[in-house]
């Protein structure tokens, strides 16, 4: 693979060199390779196709997580978070031990590995909220809670510079696989001042299908604002919103 550093960018393939522009910028690099026909069909690509068709599991699934949780990620991740979810999904997958190469999956195999994950590395929750927290659900009830306890924001909340507000956001999703749906539940706190004021402990409820057997994930994140004249902006477009992954629950 080369870079392009000329002031002429290209894209496409010229003399077998393809071009084409990526996150970090235009590069090269030669076409070839085996053929997509050989890869389906020849006996040695057998493996091949098994990793090809894992990699498709691990990518619908993340696909899905992400539709279910659009409305807080779209303002809460960074550049390469669609690559980073299926890499970590993919691990998920390699844990099944019920389905054979290939035909593994998600919901078969070890979730919990997407606890913590960070959909934006730009601003993690593990580095900016600091009062304690327990996440708990009542698949009964179909209930995912989130008690806080109580905390002085400006001491347990590390915010970027310029922040004056800030919006703290849960979402619990129960998740089919199978069929590519989910049922998505969330409760938001009101714009709050990033102050010394003491915030009283509180319980954040997300409600999701009741009595479901399927995966359940809840997802808690940090929006930060800007007052101006006495309008709230989005400090920096949420260039450093929060949000992460804080329970899995497999039946």
């Amino acid at each position: 693979m080369a870079e392009q550093l000329g002031i002429i960018k290209l894209r496409g393939t010229i003399g077998g060199i393809s071009f084409y522009k990526t996150s970090d910028g235009y590069l090269a690099r030669e076409k070839g390779g085996v053929s997509a026909k050989r890869i389906a069909t020849d006996a040695a690509f057998q493996r091949t196709r098994e990793n090809n068709a894992e990699f498709a599991t691990a990518g619908k699934a993340g696909k899905l997580i992400r539709t279910a949780i659009q409305v807080l990620l779209q303002n809460a991740k960074d550049k390469r978070c669609v690559g980073r979810l299926t890499r970590n999904l993919l691990g998920v997958v390699k844990t099944d031990s019920s389905n054979a190469r290939g035909a593994r999956k998600v919901q078969d195999g070890n979730m919990q590995l997407l606890k913590g994950f960070e959909f934006n590395q730009n601003g993690k929750l593990g580095a900016t909220l600091f009062t304690p927290f327990e996440c708990t659900l009542d698949r009964t009830a179909g209930t995912l809670s989130l008690q806080l306890a109580s905390y002085q924001s400006a001491v347990r909340i590390s915010a970027p510079q310029g922040t004056t507000h800030y919006r703290l956001n849960f979402a619990g999703a129960s998740l089919d696989f199978e069929q590519s749906n989910f049922n998505l539940g969330m409760e938001q706190t009101s714009i709050l001042p990033h102050s010394t004021t003491e915030q009283a402990a509180s319980t954040l409820t997300a409600t999701v299908e009741a009595d479901s057997v399927l995966p359940v994930i809840g997802v808690l994140g940090v929006e930060f604002f800007q007052e101006v004249n006495a309008e709230m902006y989005p400090l920096k477009n949420g260039a450093y919103n929060t949000l992460a992954v804080v329970l899995v629950d497999q039946v």
